[in-house]
């Protein structure tokens, strides 16, 4: 494919991965689920599964998804992309709590503890579609309960993986990150962008 492309779709309801585009200067359209799609089957764990196989897997799955909308909805093409992020402790995923009693106890697996947080990122260019994975580690300082407590009733944790944002008030828990700050908060920016120059992207 030679035409070279000034926009993407991003086929994300997260605002972290908008902005993280944005502070790239990609240009993109929201390609997001019909309301009959159930995206949450999508991210739904197989017995057995490593993080890493799973991350890809639903990544992959995701951009499936959005093809055939791009292709049901009649739109002119653009690449898409997707991404993925996953929060483990060894074989342990750690997925977006479902309540808070899962997000109490989510983070009092985290605390003091060294976790991975793994996230994939997928871009189709009308021929072929490409996936990179970028893996960071996060230690927790020890929490106390009652900061526990406070967060979870903040809200945030919910609709995030691993019960976390590292751009909320948890980044001041945050005693050491190895990798990259962009990928914890679900977008590897330089993965991204090679990946998007692979796909003739403007930017």
């Amino acid at each position: 494919m030679s035409d070279v492309h000034d926009h993407i779709y991003l086929a994300s309801q997260s605002p972290r991965r908008r902005e993280l585009l944005a502070q790239i200067g990609v240009r993109h359209e929201l390609l997001l689920p019909d309301p009959h799609e159930d995206t949450e089957a999508l991210e739904a764990e197989r017995d057995g599964e490593l993080p890493l196989a799973y991350v890809e897997r639903v990544t992959r799955a995701k951009l499936a998804a959005a093809r055939e909308r791009l292709t049901r909805r009649g739109l002119d093409f653009a690449p898409i992309l997707c991404a993925d992020t996953t929060v483990t402790i060894g074989r342990c995923i750690l997925g977006k709590p479902q309540d808070a009693d899962e997000a109490v106890r989510t983070l009092m697996q985290l605390s003091a503890r060294t976790h991975r947080v793994i996230t994939a990122v997928a871009v189709h260019d009308g021929q072929r579609s490409r996936v990179a994975v970028q893996t960071s580690r996060v230690r927790f300082a020890s929490l106390k309960r009652a900061q526990i407590d406070a967060y979870v009733a903040s809200g945030e944790p919910f609709g995030k993986a691993g019960a976390y944002a590292i751009q909320s008030r948890a980044a001041g828990w945050i005693e050491h990150v190895e990798g990259s700050y962009s990928s914890i908060m679900g977008l590897p920016l330089y993965e991204t962008a090679q990946l998007l120059r692979q796909a003739r992207v403007r930017f």
